[in-house]
């Protein structure tokens, strides 16, 4: 598997990796994958599941009953549910963010796709996005999957993230420039 050595030493990437290899060797990766967006949402959207996965007061047992309560409802694999266990008694219900952004980047590097972010200013249209895919593949020589993000601040143009490297072709930076050489 063609991972970063960053992945693979940070806590997050250490627990994903684990994930990932028993999601595989199952052949579950696509299940705990979707699993995962699904708890990726909840947190976000829920107040209540981001204070269960942060509060310090909360007893491993009691974090790892409310999980197992909550993975039921939710209807996630017994694999994702085991890990929730696995991550509530050993504290780490903290990085559940960290650790769900890991597995998608090594899910990605194991299928050949590399992420890539893309801020703009305005939502992007479904055919921009795909113009922009077709052009990002192309250029990378291999799936190319993205993420959009809107940002006012961007003013226009875009702001693309692929992996270490950034294209930066928004007319917020073009103004910075301007400005520092007319400093000059």
């Amino acid at each position: 598997m063609d991972i970063s050595a960053g992945i693979r030493a940070s806590l997050a990437g250490r627990y994903a990796s684990a994930l990932f290899d028993l999601a595989s060797e199952n052949g579950t990766v696509s299940a705990v994958e979707s699993d995962l967006e699904t708890l990726e949402k909840a947190l976000a959207e829920s107040p209540a599941f981001a204070a269960l996965a942060t509060d310090p007061k909360l007893g491993r047992a009691d974090a790892a009953r409310a999980l197992a309560a909550l993975a039921k409802a939710m209807k996630l694999s017994p694999l994702t549910a085991n890990f929730l266990g696995v991550l509530a008694r050993n504290r780490r219900l903290a990085k559940l963010a960290d650790v769900i952004r890991a597995f998608r980047t090594i899910a990605a590097a194991q299928r050949g796709e590399v992420t890539a972010e893309v801020g703009s200013a305005h939502p992007l249209t479904e055919a921009q996005v795909e113009t922009l895919r077709q052009k990002l593949t192309a250029r990378e020589g291999r799936t190319v999957k993205l993420s959009t993000r809107t940002d006012p601040d961007l003013l226009g143009g875009l702001v693309v993230t692929l992996g270490s490297k950034r294209i930066d072709a928004s007319i917020r930076t073009r103004l910075n420039t301007l400005a520092q050489a007319m400093k000059a």
